[in-house]
């Protein structure tokens, strides 16, 4: 199996450490990667934005670039969600299709297609894991806890082989943090008081990191932490998956 490592712009620029773990967490469980060079932005802030029709050039360079790979994996459910639902090439289309159906969030590969049973990991710290709103209600990652339906989280599955790792029960486990792309933008007020209000729950009880499968609500809350002059930490679920002795 060949996998194509799609790492979104703002990992990429700005939370490389959460790019560099997701590729040696792959690599340990033997799965071959390539990293194209010539990636770019999948064009989900456009498409946020109300500009999806003029996201053509970055849909044409996306599947150019990913077509020949048997899976594509990324650490970001957001970008994972835009392009499951949106990629669309009018060059490739019929590749276009298969990528929609062949594109992977770190965690639901881990689980749905590798079946990781057991981690090579250690980390002795108590954990908060956010459940990104594209996660859970868009890739199926955990089920909302508003539903009368069967619990699962594939985040808390894989959490729970970390050896150490004291997963911390919230009080509302599945809340938005507020950041939702060009939310935080248009509606900067709501967002940072629900980014507060996300915080409060884990820093409650007394979370030393909070994790996610989206780096984007990580960096929302991060700066929230920073501002509080906060000791507690945000760190990509990739990292601590890949994590030795801390």
């Amino acid at each position: 199996m060949t996998v194509g490592l799609f790492i979104p712009c703002y990992v990429d620029q700005f939370y490389p450490n959460a790019a560099i773990a997701t590729l040696e967490l792959l690599e340990k469980l033997g799965v071959q990667v390539v990293y194209p060079l010539k990636q770019t932005c999948c064009g989900q802030p456009m498409a946020n934005s109300g500009y999806e029709h003029l996201t053509h050039e970055s849909n044409e360079l996306f599947v150019k670039n990913f077509k020949e790979f048997d899976y594509i994996v990324a650490p970001s459910g957001s970008c994972v969600l835009h392009i499951k639902d949106h990629l669309h090439s009018d060059k490739y289309p019929a590749e276009a299709n298969a990528i929609r159906g062949k594109i992977y969030e770190l965690i639901e590969f881990l689980t749905d297609v590798l079946k990781v049973d057991k981690l090579k990991a250690r980390f002795p710290h108590k954990v908060g894991l956010h459940q990104s709103c594209h996660g859970q209600r868009g890739l199926r990652l955990a089920q909302m806890t508003e539903l009368v339906a069967r619990d699962f989280s594939k985040p808390e599955q894989l959490l729970s082989m970390v050896d150490g790792l004291e997963l911390i029960e919230l009080t509302r486990k599945d809340e938005c943090c507020g950041f939702g792309g060009t939310f935080c933008v248009a509606e900067e007020a709501v967002s940072v008081k629900m980014g507060k209000d996300r915080v409060a729950d884990h820093l409650q009880h007394e979370a030393e990191y909070i994790t996610a499968a989206d780096m984007s609500c990580l960096m929302h809350m991060e700066g929230i932490l920073r501002r509080q002059k906060s000791n507690v930490k945000v760190m990509h679920i990739a990292e601590i998956l890949n994590a030795q002795e801390i």
